[in-house]
């Protein structure tokens, strides 16, 4: 009675075909994930001796989604393989045009996109490890060429993918394309002109070495901190935090400006005495500010501290001086010791900072004498 039943056909299915398919696709959808994170597990395990300083939690992050779309797609394979098409529909085989080949076609094109998906998260995780390691060396090389590397390989993968889905899927002759591009082939270089110019501008950055990632930059208009180097393009975040891609082009072309390199900071200002100033006070406070700045430890020698000019409102003090670091926020500090020495010295002697002022003298008509006093 049981076989009977399991024996019975509908829609030219038997009854345990349809079972089967339920089980299979039942079983998948509820272990799914429980088999994506074991598959994950056996993979971490085989590479862990190469990837010190990756938990699993990191590598399961990166393969979980593409690795739960691949194990989706088989189960959906093993279940629909269980089924088949109603004889009396009169589909066309799989091999011919038609709605058959087309479900066919429909799910090689996302089995493939899914492991390319799947090699690519892969990609990322080995440049994970490779990073890992460029940051436990002293040289930024290493740091600058992980991306590189990275790109490479994911752009490789992509048109193997595409190229794949051309020849094995879609059954075009993959050699007749490529002899045949020619003309079309320049079209396209012409229309990637750009691309190719970003291209080689990036490996003129990696070559040429004017920054490296973590480099403090001014490109232009745009100054800040270098946190990636790409093929396309340079990420630099701003001093206002916020994040910009400039095209490596841009960054060859145009007048760059490492201040990281720099071996030392450049202060320059006026500083301005009311005209109550005496031409005592006024030396003695330029040699006082001299000598401070002159016996600072993170100074260059010979400051210039000068009686620069009569302003229409001040006598200026022209101050300019080197602190020896590269650092911004070092060369800051320091230069605020110094302003706020100048403020004391200039308290010290009895004398004022000027402001911008006008004086307005009135005069008064005599007329006695017929003239204005």
């Amino acid at each position: 009675m049981n076989n009977q039943f399991l024996e019975r056909e509908f829609l030219g299915n038997t009854v345990e075909s349809y079972l089967w398919f339920a089980g299979i696709l039942l079983i998948g959808l509820l272990f799914k994930k429980l088999i994506s994170q074991a598959v994950s597990w056996i993979a971490f395990r085989l590479i862990k001796k190469y990837s010190k300083g990756i938990t699993f939690n990191d590598f399961k992050t990166l393969l979980l989604k593409p690795g739960n779309l691949v194990i989706l797609l088989i189960v959906l394979y093993l279940a629909f393989d269980r089924l088949s098409f109603p004889a009396h529909w009169n589909l066309d085989p799989v091999d011919k045009p038609g709605l058959r080949s087309s479900i066919f076609m429909l799910f090689q094109l996302l089995i493939t996109a899914a492991f390319a998906w799947t090699i690519l998260r892969f990609i990322d995780f080995i440049g994970l490890i490779l990073m890992k390691r460029a940051e436990a060396t002293e040289s930024k090389l290493d740091d600058q060429f992980v991306p590189y590397i990275k790109s490479g390989l994911k752009i490789i993968v992509s048109i193997m993918a595409i190229f794949f889905a051309l020849g094995f899927i879609f059954k075009v002759n993959i050699l007749a394309i490529v002899g045949g591009l020619g003309i079309g082939g320049l079209a396209l270089a012409l229309a990637g002109k750009e691309t190719v110019e970003n291209l080689f501008g990036s490996f003129t950055i990696f070559f040429d070495k004017p920054f490296t990632v973590g480099d403090h930059v001014k490109v232009g208009s745009v100054e800040g901190f270098v946190e990636s180097i790409g093929l396309r393009s340079t990420r630099i975040r701003t001093l206002e935090r916020s994040l910009l891609a400039i095209p490596n082009k841009k960054m060859i072309d145009a007048e760059l400006e490492n201040v990281t390199l720099r071996s030392m900071w450049r202060a320059r200002f006026f500083i301005g005495l009311t005209y109550s100033t005496s031409a005592v006070q006024l030396k003695a406070v330029i040699k006082d500010i001299y000598d401070y700045i002159h016996a600072h430890p993170q100074t260059r020698d010979n400051p210039v501290v000068k009686f620069s000019e009569f302003n229409s409102s001040s006598l200026d003090i022209l101050v300019v001086y080197f602190v020896l670091t590269s650092e911004l926020e070092t060369f800051l500090n320091i230069k605020e010791e110094i302003n706020f020495k100048i403020m004391e010295i200039v308290q010290q002697h009895g004398c004022s900072f000027a402001f911008p002022s006008t004086s307005v003298y009135v005069e008064k008509w005599n007329e006695k004498n017929n003239r204005l006093e």
